[in-house]
């Protein structure tokens, strides 16, 4: 099934700019669907494949196919795998400075940031897709728990059961440890990457502890354990959320938080099968937290930097989120009468929250107290935007 995906407009505005713009999204987010809906409307537009070995050949004197193609919508799929292309782009988009030249899409995106901003720099721009988000699946409280444990990768969210949706997910983590990462250059092997990735699952929504996970591998050292995580954030599975830096006089947690991204992903890796299950697991809480954290940042503002906030005296936020001079808290609770901690509200004081929302699946959302709002998972991008449509731009 094709979703309305939010991010096609704003791709088609970036490229009415941009010579360039890079796609980010780990594999089977829908990059290449996006990028096929966008070429349906160009009649110039030309899309190959870098894995399909004809397509590569074709790019076998670059400098000369960028010139003979200069008035196409160049789309390059997987270019991860030809990082030599993005030193012959830069002396060809400066020469033919136009807007809407070329997409790239990639499914790595450490790798191919640093490529790019080494050759590309001021010459292109930078999006990231992510998997389905709730908005693009015509929320309702039905899609919303089928989106919950199933996560967003579109051959997921669309099985015809909970078993085949399952099979699909574990088939996408062994492809990708068994495949996708040795194409990168990652010698260490799958399983030893398959286990720290469970390990991860299992600390979900918590705190970083390097040493300890370094213990549990064997006695890998934290610089070995950190080189792991960073192989999973890159690919754009795992999410590092960095803790608040601010100066209140007040002893700060300093440890950023891991998120599994996809919480189907999540829960495959967690051998959580279905509704019942899930609802009987204590990851229940930490998944619903991953799955908005998703949902939020994929619809923040350009600029907005994404934190939580902890003190050792236990005040907490679980997301804040700063646009210009203004903040904002997001907490989330899986409850039909969700009630934040106290430690919440000390946290709204010490940082001056201009607004904040308590996101929960209930039928309805309702004020909380002033400024604080609980809220539908549904209603959360239309919120957002009213909310944050007055904060300065940085």
């Amino acid at each position: 099934m094709n979703y309305p995906r939010r991010l096609l407009e704003v791709l088609r505005e970036r490229l009415d700019f941009y010579p360039g713009m890079v796609l980010l999204g780990p594999r089977q987010a829908g990059k290449t669907t996006l990028a096929k809906a966008l070429a349906a409307t160009r009649p110039d537009a030309l899309i190959l494949d870098l894995e399909r070995a004809g397509d590569r050949a074709a790019l076998a004197e670059p400098e000369l196919f960028f010139r003979q193609n200069r008035q196409r919508l160049v789309i390059l799929d997987e270019v991860q795998h030809q990082p030599g292309l993005f030193v012959a782009l830069r002396p060809e988009i400066d020469e033919e400075r136009r807007p809407g030249r070329f997409l790239m899409l990639g499914s790595a995106s450490g790798k191919l940031l640093r490529q790019s901003a080494e050759s590309l720099a001021g010459r292109v721009g930078y999006l990231e897709l992510a998997p389905l988000l709730a908005s693009e699946v015509q929320a309702t409280t039905r899609t919303v728990h089928k989106l919950l444990l199933r996560g967003g990768f579109p051959p997921s969210f669309d099985a015809p059961s909970d078993a085949l949706s399952m099979l699909w997910r574990e088939d996408f983590i062994r492809n990708f440890l068994e495949r996708d990462l040795p194409q990168l250059g990652v010698g260490t092997s799958a399983a030893t990457l398959h286990r720290f990735w469970r390990m991860l699952a299992h600390v979900h929504a918590q705190q970083f502890n390097a040493s300890q996970l370094g213990q549990s591998l064997g006695g890998a050292s934290h610089s070995t354990v950190a080189h792991y995580l960073d192989l999973l954030v890159d690919a754009l599975l795992v999410r590092r959320l960095e803790p608040l830096a601010v100066n209140l006089g007040k002893r700060l947690v300093k440890t950023p938080k891991i998120y599994i991204r996809d919480c189907g992903l999540l829960h495959a890796l967690l051998n959580i099968a279905d509704s019942n299950a899930l609802h009987a697991h204590p990851v229940l809480g930490a998944s619903w937290e991953g799955l908005v954290v998703e949902q939020i940042a994929a619809h923040a503002p350009p600029g907005t930097e994404l934190n939580y906030f902890r003190t050792a005296a236990g005040a907490e936020i679980d997301l804040v989120l700063t646009l210009g001079d203004r903040r904002f808290a997001f907490e989330m609770k899986y409850s039909m009468t969700p009630k934040p901690t106290k430690g919440f509200w000390h946290a709204m004081k010490d940082l001056a929250i201009d607004r904040a929302w308590v996101v929960a699946p209930v039928d309805h959302g309702y004020p909380l107290a002033e400024n604080v709002e609980v809220i539908t998972l549904e209603h959360l991008p239309r919120a957002m935007t009213e909310a944050m449509a007055g904060a300065p731009t940085p």
